[in-house]
């Protein structure tokens, strides 16, 4: 996506998103609450960098009671003055009481030479503050490139570094807005696009999805940094769907019209289409698929579950039998909360190729609600990514353990037709694309 064209995606996620920030606490734009009351540091409280698992551990009792030991540490470091937040370049991390799961943040700060500091998103690090300058001697760690971008993914992976460097200079405030979709996250410095849509990964445990919520961390070390008009919106499902869907939409084909079964196979009667919506009938089931077959490819669709609701996704399916094991595989779709699946093997859950890799969970949207699904096909290797967050990524071809013991002969197709495999459960699809890959 072009720069032009991000500007564009951020000025729709929010009616006031291109407004200038505020100054007072009455200019907060609707939707916004803001986290910072410019008197003292009510709603903070001190956390160093810690992995933030280590916290959640605690009782509630015992997070309390280490909160209250840390305050006078935090309270020597940080203070408020004239409105806005203040550190020394020292001590622990201002930490939000309160936990976030998507939501955009917009804040602005003016830090000095020399200083490094950051945005630490669901207790996880983080959208780079710092010296760009030659000075500042970090040039060998991509400083000149700018800040805003997310410091922490691994070398080369998107985000990692910004698009563009934005930086104002010493002295002058920075006006900083992040939205954070899932892993997704998005970053204007200066109103200008510095990040588009990269995954976040998890610094804790990169073999880990980002968490679903976690606090925002003001990281600060090496020299004053001041912050001001400190606010944050969540971001409700709706909103955070249609912005995963803008993204990135390049050669994506529709492969259902929302009308009929024109393109697809299998046994089309024990589904039905309603409001533009593919859903299985009640006691009925089968996999039906396109007629298209498909080698590598990604396919985006939008997926709501009833109760106890199970289906799946048939993967490079050769056109008969159960796609499990004749197919390349099936994506599990499944109400993973349901009581009656409370004992299922891991490689079952909603996301798993099902029988041989797990995916991970707590990631699916309440019962009734759509969720925004991704899955990528290229060659052995199966990325699913869910509301925005990547839930597996594994190589079928290295599976050597098969649930039950039962092996899956169609795991190495190279191609087949993209379907659903219904359980007898009226579960609905919609927005279904596939975008090949060459």
């Amino acid at each position: 996506m072009r720069v032009a064209a991000i500007a564009l995606l951020g000025a729709a996620i929010t009616t006031c998103a291109a407004s200038p920030l505020p100054h007072r606490a009455a200019d907060v734009p609707k939707g916004f609450i803001s986290l910072l009351n410019g008197r003292d540091l009510t709603g903070w409280h001190g956390r160093g960098h810690v992995d933030p698992r280590s916290v959640w551990a605690l009782s509630a009792t015992a997070q309390e009671a280490q909160r209250a030991k840390d305050r006078p540490e935090f309270e020597k470091h940080w203070r408020v003055e004239d409105g806005a937040l203040v550190n020394d370049g020292e001590g622990p991390y201002a930490t939000t009481d309160r936990e976030f799961r998507d939501v955009e943040l917009r804040l602005e700060y003016r830090t000095v030479a020399k200083a490094d500091s950051g945005v630490y998103l669901r207790g996880n690090p983080q959208v780079q503050i710092w010296d760009t300058t030659e000075a500042g001697g970090k040039w060998d760690r991509g400083a000149q490139f700018g800040s805003g971008g997310l410091f922490n993914n691994s070398p080369g992976a998107p985000g990692k570094d910004p698009l563009v460097k934005a930086d104002r200079p010493f002295g002058q405030w920075n006006s900083l807005r992040i939205v954070q979709v899932g892993e997704r996250t998005w970053v204007w410095l200066n109103e200008q696009p510095v990040v588009d849509g990269a995954r976040m990964e998890n610094f804790w445990d990169r073999a880990l999805p980002l968490w679903p919520k976690g606090p925002i961390q003001l990281q600060t070390h090496g020299g004053e940094i001041r912050w001001r008009n400190i606010m944050a919106r969540d971001i409700e499902w709706d909103e955070g769907r249609r912005l995963l869907e803008s993204r990135d939409r390049e050669g994506f084909q529709p492969v259902f019209n929302g009308k009929d079964w024109t393109g697809w196979a299998g046994p089309v009667d024990n589904y039905e289409i309603v409001d533009g919506t593919i859903k299985c009938k009640p006691e009925q089931g089968g996999t039906i698929f396109t007629k298209k077959e498909y080698g590598d490819f990604a396919a985006r669709l939008e997926i709501r579950l009833p109760p106890g609701g199970n289906n799946g996704l048939a993967i490079r399916y050769p056109g008969d039998g159960d796609t499990a094991y004749v197919g390349m595989c099936e994506i599990q779709t499944l109400d993973n909360d349901d009581p009656q699946y409370a004992a299922l093997d891991r490689r079952q859950y909603h996301g798993s190729i099902y029988g041989m890799i797990p995916a991970a969970r707590g990631y699916l949207r309440p019962v009734g609600e759509w969720n925004f699904e991704e899955v990528t096909v290229t060659g052995s290797r199966i990325a699913v990514e869910l509301n925005g967050t990547r839930i597996v990524d594994g190589d079928v071809s290295k599976v050597t353990e098969f649930m039950d013991n039962k092996e899956h002969p169609g795991k190495d197709r190279t191609s087949g037709h993209f379907g659903f495999a219904g359980h007898n459960d009226p579960v609905a699809y919609r927005n279904v694309s596939i975008r090949e890959i060459r």
